[in-house]
Formats: structure tokens, sequence, C-alpha cells
């Protein structure tokens, strides 16, 4: 990081949660609160990063985003189920034998499912706004569609391992198992995200792309595969993040991915399109407010995160950490 790093908008996760101190009261249902909304924030950060990349990139509005979510969920419903034995036994190893396998062809799922998607839908429609926003829906609507054709209409159970269950005891604050290794996969995925894009040839010419397409085709790079490229990586991060906000809420549904798209967008809008950081910063505060509101406030949870939204964008137009200028 350069010296004239804008360090201000990491400051607004730390001040929501000083400010929700004295209004909330308790500070072991503070704690409680603030760890659930940090691991919200970080699921949903697991969901948006891949659409920031991607609109970040090869600027396309994926409203579609959503039915990678859902498939990630769903495919974790059958890997899980398979493996009843794991998932029900008391030790934490046991879990992750059902857990990570479950993670992992959710991924391999919803990134082939991406490659399709691109090719298919994405394509035709590079650098058409309008056209991206009604064929990526419709791709979308098409995608729950094919997942009640293939596991059912129903809402399904999606429980968590045995050793997941219950919550950590601090004094007189609990924090949820679960919720604990939400933050951990969430901070992983975000370090390895700034690794790549900072550290690696790949990541540079990522970066560079974002800036400046034209000169890096210049440079005899095929920015048309790195397109790919991202827009697959996106997909299964979607994937993945459908798999913890399916254990998050303990049931799927067909639908559940549309109904997540509305806190990625906020997110994204919040953070700078394309920024990841940015994107971190969003989904943290997105999570804390739901939370927060949540238990102050229930009437207001509703609206809270747009009221969030117009806030930020009224201090930061652009977003906190704009990438582009769209």
């Amino acid at each position: 990081m350069t010296s004239d790093f804008d360090w201000k908008p990491l400051a607004l996760v730390p001040v929501l949660a000083a400010l929700a101190l004295p209004l909330v009261g308790s500070p072991s249902t503070w704690l409680t609160l603030t760890v659930a909304g940090l691991a919200m924030g970080l699921i949903v950060f697991i969901i948006a990063s891949g659409l920031t990349l991607v609109f970040g990139l090869m600027d396309v509005l994926n409203f579609g985003h959503g039915v990678f979510i859902a498939l990630g969920a769903f495919v974790a419903v059958t890997v899980m189920g398979s493996m009843g034995n794991y998932v029900a036994a008391s030790s934490f190893w046991l879990n992750l034998v059902a857990l990570l396998p479950a993670m992992l062809v959710a991924m391999a799922v919803a990134g082939a499912l991406g490659y399709v998607f691109e090719r298919l839908i994405v394509r035709p429609v590079y650098g058409q706004h309008l056209k991206q926003i009604l064929i990526t829906m419709g791709g979308m609507i098409i995608g729950e569609e094919m997942i009640k054709v293939v596991w059912g209409p129903e809402q399904r159970p999606l429980p968590l391992p045995e050793a997941l269950r219950g919550a950590f005891i601090f004094g007189d604050a609990a924090v949820e198992k679960y919720r604990v290794l939400a933050v951990l996969v969430g901070l992983l995925v975000f370090a390895a995200m700034v690794w790549t894009l900072n550290r690696t040839k790949v990541g540079l010419l990522i970066r560079a792309g974002v800036q400046d397409r034209e000169m890096v085709e210049s440079l005899g790079y095929r920015i048309r595969r790195l397109f790919v490229g991202v827009f697959v990586v996106g997909s299964a991060l979607a994937g993945l993040g459908g798999v913890m906000w399916g254990l998050y809420q303990q049931t799927v549904i067909p639908q559940m991915g549309a109904q997540v798209n509305i806190l990625i967008f906020i997110v994204i809008i919040i953070g700078g399109l394309g920024s990841t950081l940015g994107a971190l910063i969003g989904a943290l505060l997105v999570g804390l407010m739901a939370n927060y509101t949540g238990f102050l406030v229930p009437k207001v949870a509703l609206f809270s995160n747009i009221a969030l939204m117009v806030a930020i964008l009224l201090w930061r137009p652009q977003g906190v950490y704009p990438v582009t200028n769209r």
C-alpha cells in the first residue's frame, strides 16, 4: 500500500460498532450481535467479491449471479446428505470431511455453470448494459426453474454439522461456533484474493485490464480468456457463498439467490464498483447494520441497509474505494 492510501473508510466498521454499544446497552449482547454481524458480512462478501470482480474487469452487470448461489447451496444439500455419518459425528474433523467436499463440489459445479452462462448468455451482450440486465435476469429465472426440476420446488434443510452447533460462552456472551467458522472462511477468501490481485502476474493483468483493457491487449495478452476465467472464479465464489449462506439459514430454496442479490448489489455499490477491499467494508457494514437494527428496531431493519447505502453515497458518490469511473 502506498503512503497516500485512504484509511478513512476502514474506520467505518469500528465506528459503527462503537456507536451501537451504548444503544444496545449490554456488552455481552453487543458482542454476540457484533460477531453475528461480522459473520453475516463475510458470507455476503464471499458472494459479492466475485460479482465486483466481474463488473470491475468485464463491465458486466450480471443480475443472474443469484443462480450460482442457489446452485451451490443445493449441491451442498446433496453432498452433505450423502455423508450423513460424518455430518452427525461429534468430531469437528469428521464434520470437515463432509463440509470441505461440499464446498469444493459446489464451487466446481457453480464455476462450470458460470462458464456456460458466460458463453451462451453474457458474451452476446458485452458493452450493452440494458440488455445485460434483462438477459441475465432471464438466465437466473431459467436457472431457478432448472434447480426446481432437479431438486424440487420445496424448501430443503441444510443442517449444520454436529460439532458446529452450539456456541462458545465468554462470560455472559454467546458466540455461535458456525459464525466463527464463517468469519475465518471469509477472511481466508479475502486474503487469497488480495494476494492473487497484488502478488501474481494474473492479478497484475486483472488490475491492468480494469484500468486500460486496450493497453493490455496491445501487449499481446488475450484479455477475453482472462474475462472468462474471472467470470468462472466469480461464479465459483458465489457457489461457496451459497453453501455458507445455506448453512447460515439452515434451509435452502430455489429463490434464495434472488433474495440475496439485493444485499450483494448494496455491498458492491457501497464498496465502489470493482473494489475488493471496498466490497469487504461494504459487506461488514451491511452485516453489522442488519444485526444491530434487527435487535434495536426490528421494523427499521427492512430498509436499514438501503439507508446505509444512501448515507455512504452522500459522502462518497462512487463508493468508498472506487476503482473505475462508470
